[in-house]
């Protein structure tokens, strides 16, 4: 227990050593802190170098606008800053450090120098804090700054004592890098890691330099993303379903150029991707999101790594909602001849027989004794159900009693109509017929163990799990169907069901009125920890609706939205196609396997089923030339 003392002034560097705490917790964040210096003073060219992990040496070099000399005393006095000057500054605020906290703390627990050339000066001058005090002198340097940090936190050894390793440490500072890499491609870095030359990254378009330092969303892995909507504009790319990873370590979100680390935003994409996700998978991104500085306000957290928004619900609607639209093509829409033209050129260097009867098929329609691949009429539906006799309604009567939950109590019930059945003539085309547009899925030829599909490309082969492709159709028509439809069956209870809340929820019950209304639900708040359900949508019936409800309050409280009874449905709904959809060792005709094939390019996000695993795979034929080294 401490004695009892007088309040009094704490000594500057005291202050200066506990802003530190916060704003340089280790070497990365004296990275990241001098990064944005150099960032903000229009610096394109960037030099790190990094001894021993950063902490016994950090020296970022730049050739941005540089400190006059009568300016550098201030530069490192803490809350002196250019960035701005006023509270309305401060709310419209877009450069990347504004706090006037950095360079002090950094000092206040290293052996600084700061050597600055700006233009119109005579010479460079540097300030260094050798012997416990400020010193000026003149230095030699190139125009541009250069700040020194050796023997981190020799002041504060306990400090220390946190710290990984040197080499943990340095792929921590070099992260940081690639951050500032990925939002700033027009600027050059070269990165040295103990005298030795480590990364080099030159300014580049945007595209090339995600790809460069991101593999995980190079060579087709993933898709690009453009949108804007008012004075917000989203834009980036983002990772497919199928490179997911098993942690979260390729997930880059900017807000006005500054990445952060926003739980909102983390929410919304992960929801995005929650149909197409297989098990705990991470999806890789890069995502930029533009919009009025007045509309977010980053003076949130010392690191500056979090930030507020003013409309927190639309932002992370709108996030959720554009990613889902990229994400919900297939790759199996893709136009076919795009991507003849991609594997011709990939296999130029390696002919073959295969190759050239490709680009004979494509000119003439034939190539010698190869088989002809035609296009199979596409059908409108899928014509086998599990008993394997032909039955297009198959999808709409497995769906008739679970639509029933959904209508209101005051109409009949309708039922799709059933489409008209005609068996298919001439399923494959005379050689003459070439009206037939392309399918990307090609023509099936053969089933194989009674679990997959063989299809035939001019340019490869695909392999189609056909239950799994079955049941992403049957869930998207299921999905489809219910959105169609205006209301949902509510249920008054003759008890009222009493749910206990966390009192911090409760203001959440009151202003979600009109959201409970719309999903079916009648609550009212008896307490701040208590709430009656006196309706409940029909669908829920036999359901846990108190840890239901539980969720949703702690949603809308946290992200402003809350998409739980959507992803309950969206549970059933996929449950009833896994049950529905075709089964293993159910053996197709030609006819079946095509119309599925079809169905999967009329339907989104049919690359994976409803557990996101993925439906097909191509083969194409420089990779099996390659299989049995054909041309080397």
């Amino acid at each position: 227990m401490t004695s009892a003392r007088p309040i009094a002034l704490l000594p500057d560097v005291l202050i200066s050593q506990i802003a530190a705490g916060e704003v340089v917790d280790r070497p990365a964040s004296v990275v990241k802190e001098l990064l944005e210096n150099a960032l903000d003073a229009g610096a394109t060219e960037i030099t790190v170098r990094i001894d021993g992990g950063g902490i016994q040496r950090i020296c970022i070099q730049d050739n941005g606008r540089g400190i006059p000399r009568d300016e550098l005393m201030l530069a490192v006095t803490r809350h002196a800053t250019s960035k701005i000057q006023s509270l309305d500054e401060l709310e419209q605020v877009m450069s990347l450090g504004f706090r006037g906290e950095a360079l002090a703390s950094i000092a206040s627990v290293s052996q600084f120098t700061l050597t600055s050339f700006p233009n119109g000066q005579d010479c460079a001058y540097s300030i260094h804090n050798l012997s416990g005090g400020w010193h000026i002198e003149p230095s030699a340097n190139a125009p541009g700054t250069t700040v020194d940090v050796q023997s981190l936190y020799f002041s504060t050894p306990a400090r220390r004592k946190f710290l990984k390793t040197e080499q943990t440490e340095f792929f921590n500072c070099l992260d940081v890098v690639k951050r500032m890499a990925l939002a700033n491609p027009a600027v050059s870095w070269l990165v040295y890691r103990d005298g030795k030359l480590h990364s080099r990254h030159q300014a580049m378009p945007w595209s090339t330099r995600v790809f460069s330092i991101l593999d995980a969303l190079a060579d087709g892995q993933s898709k690009p993303i453009d949108v804007e909507a008012g004075d917000m504009r989203l834009h980036g790319a983002v990772g497919l379903p199928d490179s997911a990873r098993g942690k979260g370590d390729m997930q880059f979100f900017y807000v006005n150029g500054r990445f952060v680390r926003d739980k909102l935003i983390n929410h919304a994409v992960r929801s995005a991707y929650e149909d197409v996700l297989h098990g705990d998978k991470y999806p890789a991104f890069v995502l930029f999101l533009s919009l009025p500085a007045a509309e977010v306000d980053v003076n949130v957290h010392p690191a500056k790594t979090e930030v507020r928004f003013r409309n927190a619900r639309a932002v992370h609607q709108w996030v959720r909602q554009a990613i889902q639209s990229v994400l919900a093509p297939s790759r199996a829409t893709v136009p076919l001849s795009e991507r003849i033209a991609e594997a011709v050129h990939e296999t130029q260097s390696e002919p073959s027989q295969s190759v050239a009867a490709t680009v004979a098929w494509r000119s003439t329609g034939h190539a010698g004794s190869q088989p002809v691949v035609r296009v199979q009429p596409k059908s409108g539906v899928l014509p086998f159900n599990r008993e394997g006799s032909a039955n297009p309604g198959m999808a709409q009567e497995a769906l008739a009693d679970y639509l029933a939950a959904y209508r209101p109590l005051d109409k009949p019930l309708q039922v799709p109509p059933r489409p008209e059945v005609r068996p298919v003539e001439n399923p494959v085309p005379s050689s003459g017929s070439r009206d037939e547009p392309e399918e990307y899925l090609g023509q099936a030829i053969a089933q194989v163990h009674g679990v997959y599909v063989l299809a035939l490309r001019p340019d490869g082969m695909v392999v189609v799990d056909m239950h799994a492709a079955h049941e992403r159709v049957l869930y998207e028509q299921f999905k489809q169907a219910l959105d169609q439809r205006q209301s949902i069956s509510s249920q008054e209870l003759l008890v009222p069901l009493l749910v206990q809340i966390d009192p911090r929820l409760a203001s959440e019950v009151e202003q979600g009125q009109s959201l409970w209304d719309q999903m079916g639900f009648r609550l009212s708040l008896l307490s701040a920890q208590e709430v009656a359900v006196r309706a409940m949508p029909t669908m829920l019936a036999g359901q846990d609706v108190s840890a239901l409800i539980q969720q949703w309050l702690e949603d809308l409280h946290q992200y402003g939205v809350a998409h739980v009874l959507e992803r309950q449905r969206n549970e059933w709904l996929a449950g009833l196609a896994c049950h529905t959809a075709v089964r293993a060792n159910r053996k197709l005709t030609i006819p079946e396997m095509n119309a599925l094939l079809r169905a999967m390019e009329r339907t989104e996000r049919s690359d994976q089923c409803n557990h996101g695993r993925p439906t097909w795979r191509l083969f194409s034929l420089g990779e099996m030339d390659k299989w049995f080294l054909r041309g080397q």
